[in-house]
């Protein structure tokens, strides 16, 4: 008789690397696919072929000019400030072991915010150029203050960063509307920018954020076998030879340029760091690296779809990306709150 040869059954580690490059595969499909969808769909849609050709040969038509002028800019924007956002919350959640964090949920969007306000209120600043410089002092100062009032004690936990992120974000609020109560004539020009919107947003706006972007982006990928270790805690990723201390304030140092260039350009958009680290977990597992990786590309497709969905909606007006990234983050942080472990990653 004669025998029948098998092929052995692939390693578990074989089947979830393939399975985390198939994964990444399918979220770089989707966003192909959101990046066409944002330049094609608004309230004058183009069709994909019209779109291909004035993109790549301008013909003075007003479709070119749309294309160019309008969408281009804003897709661009869309993908950078999504890239951003959704790293920033992953290195929230490593440094934090808490998967919660999110720089919306923990104040630091709103603390950006807040210095921007100040910015408009006092000093007349009125470009994306000039919120940067602000919005990073105000993200990086609420970083630390949540960093820090949410470890005091012998067992820090998740519990105790969230309210500390509800505290600051509750304070920062009341100064916010404070001010804006006090100059009025600054109203119009913070409510435009605070509800998180790509609209009338041009390529100036996205040449000045975009050497902070990159430098938060770069910074953050080298920081993903770092994060691993310091997820062991801090007595084990001495022992492999990390620098706990070193690893938080480059950690910090990342959110700071994400968050503040993000939210200069954009204005505060919410759950979007919350929902990119949970999908990329789900399919990759615990290593930062892949997660950091899944990050850069489903945070722009999440935020550009959530932008198509707000042009759609009530087409021919549209809403912000920040109203519809928080009416479709708010069930997932209900469920998440639902769960039992929420100090496990």
């Amino acid at each position: 008789m004669t025998a029948v040869l098998t092929a052995p059954p692939a390693s578990p580690h074989r089947q979830r690397a393939r399975r985390r490059w198939i994964g990444f595969a399918v979220a770089v499909a989707v966003l192909f696919v959101a990046l066409a969808l944002s330049i094609a769909i608004g309230s004058r849609t183009i069709d994909l072929s019209t779109v291909w050709r004035v993109l790549w040969h301008p013909d003075g038509s007003a479709e070119s000019a749309i294309v160019h002028d309008l969408r281009f800019p804003r897709t661009v924007l869309g993908l950078g400030v999504g890239a951003a956002l959704g790293l920033a919350g992953t290195v929230m959640q490593a440094l934090t072991r808490n998967p919660l964090a999110e720089p919306g949920l923990l104040g630091v969007n709103l603390g950006a915010s807040t210095a921007v306000v100040v910015a408009i209120a006092f000093l007349g600043v009125t470009t994306a150029s000039g919120y940067v410089w602000f919005a990073f002092a105000g993200a990086a100062l609420t970083s630390a203050a949540v960093f820090a009032l949410g470890g005091t004690g012998r067992h820090p936990t998740p519990e105790r960063q969230i309210l500390a992120g509800v505290s600051i974000t509750a304070v920062l609020g009341a100064i916010v509307w404070a001010i804006l109560v006090l100059r009025r004539e600054a109203f119009d020009r913070y409510r435009h920018w605070d509800v998180g919107s790509f609209s009338d947003r041009d390529s100036a706006t996205v040449t000045q954020i975009l050497p902070f972007l990159v430098a938060g982006v770069v910074l953050t990928l080298v920081l993903g076998r770092q994060l691993n270790a310091l997820s062991l805690g801090d007595e084990s990723a001495t022992s492999l030879g990390a620098r706990p201390a070193r690893i938080r304030a480059l950690g910090l140092l990342a959110v700071t340029l994400l968050c503040g260039a993000a939210t200069a350009a954009a204005g505060p958009i919410w759950f979007l760091g919350l929902a990119v680290p949970y999908a990329a977990r789900m399919i990759v597992g615990s290593d930062q690296r892949w997660i950091l990786a899944y990050a850069v590309i489903l945070g722009p497709a999440l935020l550009l779809g959530a932008d198509v969905l707000g042009r759609v909606l009530v087409a021919p007006a549209e809403l912000p990306v920040g109203v519809v990234t928080a009416f479709l983050g708010a069930p997932l942080f209900i469920a998440l709150c639902r769960r039992r472990r929420l100090s496990s990653l």
